[in-house]
């Protein structure tokens, strides 16, 4: 059966029954976990092996898991990964190992996805939702960190979804609340995609997933959300940025969207997302969903291949046994990442 084009939530630390027949009568092309669904590595890993054992063992499982305050892996089973603006001005050997050991983290427990890193300018006066999770001011910078971030990642078998495209840095307002508004001049955007682009510079970007931004940019669509614009998409992801890897919405219960998701959903793919992101959780709500949400398309499943093709040609035998070194003791691993 065709998965359909979604990655949806779970409710919590085990699969259900409930949950187990809507995979079954409408898979999703994904799965995404958040700290409901997290207790300690043994149960993690009993969860994403019922999850593939329900939907094939190529399916993605996504996790958040950018360090600082946006991690669903969490001590004491694993290290307290730090922030991405610890990282600016230095090394990037350092951004790439701790990196590969909060990836290969993931990979051992059966998340091979990881929406991170950021991309988005720390600017002044924005809206603290995005902070310390982004690199630096300078888009050079954040340039530099992200690459040896994603090449970290990769080195543990993991993909990385870079976020949030074309840009979140200038929102004055948190579009898990509302629909953020830039103003600022198609000129002025160059500094915002400049990270994107440059991340695209390798193969088109498609070794990465793309996660695109609730947000409404006057210069590039005036009435739509770049979610919800096939003139953002097609206009700037797809063409100024030049990315050709797999894109994916944000939560599309976030209130910065109104309307019934599977609406939204059917508007972002149309628009030219390849997948929409449905993470509540909430049974009724994804089973809603799933059963209106339109089939993948081939496009969208021979980016999904080729990401993940990509991925597993890396090592991440190499950087399992890191982490088996590492996990007895994650105050000594967070030790590790932390030194300047």
């Amino acid at each position: 059966m065709t998965p359909r084009a979604a990655v949806t939530g779970l409710s919590g630390p085990r699969l259900t029954a409930e949950e187990a027949a809507t995979l079954r009568a409408t898979p999703p092309a994904g799965i995404i976990l958040f700290r409901r669904n997290v207790v300690d590595p043994a149960q993690l890993r009993a969860l994403t092996a019922a999850i593939r054992g329900e939907l094939g063992e190529g399916t993605p499982i996504l996790v958040d898991q950018e360090g600082g305050r946006v991690a669903r892996l969490r001590p004491p089973g694993w290290p307290a990964f730090p922030p991405a603006a610890s990282f600016e001005g230095a090394p990037a050997a350092r951004a790439a190992a701790g990196a590969a050991l909060l990836g290969a983290a993931c990979f051992e427990a059966g998340l091979d996805v990881v929406c991170a890193p950021v991309l988005d300018l720390r600017l002044p006066g924005a809206h603290d939702v995005i902070g310390d999770r982004a690199f630096s001011a300078d888009p050079a910078e954040v340039a530099r960190l992200a690459e040896a971030v994603i090449e970290g990642l990769m080195a543990a078998g993991c993909t990385p979804v870079v976020k949030h495209v074309p840009g979140h840095g200038r929102a004055t307002a948190d579009s898990h609340e509302s629909l953020p508004r830039v103003d600022a001049t198609a000129a002025e955007l160059e500094a915002d995609i400049a990270p994107f682009r440059a991340a695209c510079a390798r193969d088109a970007g498609r070794h990465l997933w793309a996660m695109t931004a609730h947000i409404t940019y006057a210069a590039l669509d005036p009435d739509l959300p770049a979610t919800l614009s096939a003139r953002v998409i097609a206009g700037t992801i797809r063409g100024a940025i030049g990315f050709d890897g797999v894109l994916v919405s944000d939560d599309l219960e976030m209130r910065a969207l109104t309307g019934r998701p599977a609406d939204l959903a059917a508007a972002s793919l149309a628009a030219g997302c390849d997948l929409v992101l449905h993470c509540s959780g909430v049974p009724a709500g994804t089973a809603a969903l799933l059963r209106d949400c339109p089939a993948l398309t081939d496009a969208a499943a021979a980016r999904l291949a080729t990401a993940r093709a990509a991925a597993r040609a890396a090592t991440p035998a190499a950087a399992a046994a890191a982490w088996a070194a590492a996990a007895p003791a994650p105050a000594r691993a967070h030790d590790a990442l932390t030194e300047a």
